[in-house]
């Protein structure tokens, strides 16, 4: 199989009658494709950007459908976009026990099993600590470095010039990650307990240092979009798993 990564050679080529059956690609840039008369059978699209867009098959926007089974399926995922202190309360209450269900319901030995190079339960906690730290301590606190060691930082950082000497490279026990994510949720808890329209309208910086800048409401739906996804993520992993 050959691998073609980090090159942009295929940006506005054409393929006519060619195969592409069976290729996977991942953190790849496809925003407007075009594909017409193609056979799509058991094309598997998974994107944690969707509904930032629109996806049109055979003339139909079905981003609006994805999104509302998606709510469907998990309870309480619509409030990772509210507006106010009670809704984003009420959105963490139902993400956090959703979170709690999976977490009692995985047999030990799946905790560090893995679909293919997707990252597993334990991982997956980790990158949620990683999340709250960024956004809740690095974002809303404005914390120079908010960063636990546990934390499990996104695939290319070293690349991207991120300092990694934060983080832990042996691997932690499963009960200290539990722990350290329990902390990390009671103070996502703690502070919406008191957040405010006012607080949730104030400006902040993107923790990651981009050109946004969000407002701590906007730091709080990142930290619900991330445990949405990556909620959705593990079940989908554990289903194959099991």
């Amino acid at each position: 199989m050959t691998t073609y990564r980090g090159t942009k050679e295929f940006e506005g080529a054409q393929f006519i009658r060619a195969s592409l059956k069976g290729a996977t690609m991942r953190f790849s840039d496809v925003s407007g494709v075009t594909m017409r008369g193609v056979d799509v059978d058991g094309l598997d699209i998974d994107s944690h950007d969707l509904f930032f867009g629109s996806l049109v098959v055979n003339g139909v926007d079905v981003v609006p459908f994805v999104e509302a089974e998606l709510n469907r399926q998990f309870p309480g995922r619509e409030l990772q976009k509210a507006q106010t202190p009670e809704g984003l309360r009420e959105g963490w209450v139902a993400v956090r026990a959703a979170w709690q269900e999976t977490v009692e319901d995985t047999p030990a030995e799946l905790r560090d099993a893995r679909v293919e190079d997707e990252w597993s339960l334990a991982q997956t906690l980790r990158h949620l600590v990683l999340a709250t730290d960024a956004w809740l301590g690095g974002g809303i606190r404005r914390e120079k470095q908010p960063f636990h060691e546990i934390g499990q930082i996104f695939t290319g950082a070293a690349e991207m010039g991120f300092d990694m000497s934060v983080f832990r490279t042996d691997e932690p026990t499963f009960d200290e990650i539990v722990a350290v994510r329990a902390e990390r949720q009671q103070q996502v808890t703690d502070f919406l307990a008191t957040a405010t329209p006012e607080l949730l309208a104030e400006e902040r910086d993107d923790p990651w240092g981009s050109d946004w800048h969000p407002t701590v409401g906007d730091c709080v739906r990142v930290i619900l979009e991330e445990e949405w996804a990556h909620l959705r993520y593990v079940r989908r992993d554990l289903a194959l798993l099991a």
